[in-house]
């Protein structure tokens, strides 16, 4: 098949030339690369991915091509972590033509022009990480040969969370307890974690002011973006803290409740997004391999007295999670539900349940 070429069009000048496959239009986003080795239908289908155009640094894609789109009575998909691509664009070395797998009915490139997100293959993936390292994640396009390039920033704008986020009250599962969650852009898979658990999930938009409802424990999501473009879930979390009710954030989750809690949240220089992250226990010498797929972070430096680090990174030293003194508030930047990555840390989801 005849392929047209494309080309990466970076916020540093630079450009990176290869082969279109997928969607043959030009897209805009900030540039992200992602060390995961499999995994690539998760990925690409995590909310927390919205606004950007991912770099995979591991050279072969596609090998294994994209399975089904089903989704289960409760309106999941069961084999994605949402119900559409959320990545701008994507880029990789070697992409495979030819897919071999028992539950694969398409290929990558094909998926990829179902859903209009452009893709580039041919690229040198491992140089541009180690650029990305260097001078951080940057705006950039890819630019189809006989198309017409993106317009305007290609840097993400606005808040990404309202575009990921439910807009009506879900309900999931049944249980003595009640969980109320936030839905920044919620990963299916942690859905389905706290539904396997016996309880009932109350999923609520981004904005809704969740204290208003009857609930035994409040989770807040992960999501994209910078966690202060969502002040209005800042300050109605802000007032949950003020009780005793058990509240677990993952991700941007833990971001916010960093800043409802009084701290402050920085942008990485490249952020974490990975499935072999390895992270300690804080006070302990328990190390754990996560799934992750963030770009700011918490100073645990600005926390007040009553909180503390619960994880810290162990390749940058930076905060991976924090929790209250003495109140069941407890946050990880990590994924514990981990869908496709290492599943180390889902004990973390037994620990919230019996706070309920």
């Amino acid at each position: 098949m005849e392929r047209k070429k494309a080309t990466l069009v970076l916020g540093n000048g630079k450009t990176l030339e290869g082969w279109s496959f997928g969607y043959e239009g030009s897209a805009g986003g900030e540039v992200v690369f992602s060390t995961s080795m499999v995994g690539y239908p998760e990925s690409l289908t995590d909310p927390s991915f919205e606004g950007q155009i991912l770099c995979v640094s591991y050279p072969l894609v596609g090998n294994y091509g994209i399975p089904e789109t089903v989704t289960g009575p409760d309106g999941l998909a069961l084999n994605a972590e949402s119900d559409r691509i959320h990545v701008r664009g994507l880029v990789i070395a070697d992409y495979s033509e030819h897919y071999s797998h028992w539950d694969a009915v398409k290929s990558l490139g094909t998926w990829l022009q179902e859903q209009h997100v452009p893709g580039i293959s041919g690229v040198d993936t491992r140089a541009l990480t180690r650029m990305i390292r260097e001078e951080g994640a940057m705006p950039g396009r890819i630019v189809v040969e006989g198309t017409c390039q993106a317009t305007g920033d290609s840097a993400p704008q606005g808040s990404l969370v309202s575009q990921v986020s439910c807009h009506e009250v879900l309900r999931y599962g049944k249980g003595s307890k009640r969980v109320v969650l936030v839905d920044c852009g919620v990963k299916h898979n942690i859905l389905r974690c706290l539904v396997a658990r016996g309880v009932e999930v109350v999923r609520v938009p981004w904005d809704f002011d969740f204290n208003t409802l009857d609930y035994d424990g409040l989770f807040i999501s992960n999501g994209p973006g910078d966690p202060t473009d969502c002040p209005v879930t800042i300050g109605h979390l802000r007032q949950a803290l003020q009780g005793d009710r058990p509240v677990f954030g993952v991700c941007l989750g833990s971001q916010l409740m960093g800043l409802a809690a009084g701290g402050r949240t920085f942008k990485l220089p490249y952020g974490h997004r990975s499935h072999n992250q390895p992270v300690r226990r804080w006070g302990t010498d328990r190390c754990y391999i996560t799934s992750q797929n963030h770009g700011y972070a918490v100073d645990p430096a600005t926390l007040p007295g009553e909180w503390e680090p619960f994880f810290v990174n162990l390749n940058d030293g930076t905060n991976e999670g924090i929790r209250h003194r003495e109140k069941p508030f407890f946050a990880t930047q990590f994924h514990p539900e981990a869908a496709g990555g290492p599943v180390d840390t889902e004990f973390l989801f037994d620990e919230f349940i019996s706070l309920l």
